[in-house]
């Protein structure tokens, strides 16, 4: 049952209110990384990182760019970007993937999942890309297109309209992963993988529900609550 999933989110409290409010909503716990980026440097120098065993699925959530050393490029475009919180979130991935549970990536979550399994990324999209999913003092709003059958398709028909504030997205796609959904500009907007319990979404569920939702697009507690499911 939710009311007894416990989520492991990987980021600091200040930068993941949104995510923990919905899935509080939702009957979830939540429990983030730790308190500040002083206490995660000592957890990674001191290898204590939370274990999967305590937990029952993982949120990678949405912040500044992964440092391209990941995926072995130079950096021509990326910005904001913090290694050591990109160094847990990896190890993180890594243990959640090695233990079977379920993980939910969620814009840079979903670029993450994709260099993890080897995949790339668009450092910086087209002027044309830009316009349709960069953030503009507000989430963008388009319309996309599902895959049949897909996990996008099951919960919300074949062209969902959802939100975007990204400059990134997926290049290369990882090995096992499979394209659930892409934007207009043909731009990937949901992955899922073909063997695990791995799903990861480019837009922002949990700014599409609750106290965010709006009548010109998808309601992502639908989300949220299937990747609780998993």
């Amino acid at each position: 049952m939710i009311l007894n999933k416990k989520i492991l989110l990987a980021g600091l409290p200040e930068q993941t209110r949104n995510y923990c409010a919905a899935f509080s909503l939702l009957g979830a716990r939540v429990e983030t990384l730790c308190r500040s980026q002083q206490e995660l440097a000592l957890l990674l120098a001191a290898e204590q990182l939370p274990s999967p065993e305590g937990f029952d699925g993982l949120v990678l959530p949405g912040g500044g760019d992964i440092s391209p050393a990941f995926y072995h490029a130079e950096n021509k475009g990326s910005r904001n970007i913090d290694a050591l919180l990109d160094s847990v979130q990896f190890s993180l991935l890594q243990a959640f993937v090695s233990a079977g549970k379920p993980v939910l990536g969620i814009c840079k979550g979903i670029q993450l999942i994709n260099v993890a399994f080897g995949g790339t990324l668009i450092q910086d999209l087209s002027a044309e890309s830009l316009a349709i999913h960069a953030w503009a003092e507000t989430d963008k709003i388009h319309i996309s297109k599902a895959a049949p059958g897909t996990f996008p398709a099951q919960l919300y028909g074949s062209a969902p309209r959802v939100n975007s504030a990204h400059h990134q997205a997926v290049g290369t796609v990882g090995d096992g992963l499979r394209i659930a959904q892409y934007g207009p500009d043909f731009v990937v907007e949901a992955l899922y993988h073909e063997r695990l319990p791995i799903i990861g979404v480019q837009w922002h569920p949990e700014r599409m529900c609750f106290s965010y939702a709006r009548e010109d697009m998808a309601d992502g507690s639908h989300l949220l609550s299937y990747f609780l499911s998993l």
